[in-house]
């Protein structure tokens, strides 16, 4: 099966939610937060960088988890519009 390419909003989605994951790791290292939920240092970087602009749900949840971030919280900034006040959503 062929995966259809990303649109540039889904990009831009991916941009946001790893700038909100960033904002929400604060001064924990990347190591720290990425061992905590079992994920790959590697991963969390693209993540956060934009280069992997869907990642699988467990990932997902398990880094809200670790950083006490609701699901919620991140789909609802995540959704909003790049113009929009994307940033505004977190209580880390």
């Amino acid at each position: 099966m062929v995966r259809t390419p990303l649109t540039p909003w889904e990009w831009q989605r991916g941009e946001r939610f790893g700038a909100l994951l960033r904002r929400a790791r604060g001064d924990r290292s990347m190591v720290e937060v990425a061992a905590a939920a079992g994920v790959s240092a590697e991963t969390l970087r693209k993540i956060e960088s934009g280069r992997a602009p869907t990642p699988a749900f467990f990932t997902v949840a398990a880094l809200a988890g670790v950083l006490g971030v609701s699901l919620d919280e991140l789909a609802a900034a995540c959704a909003q519009e790049a113009d929009g006040d994307g940033g505004k959503v977190l209580s880390a």
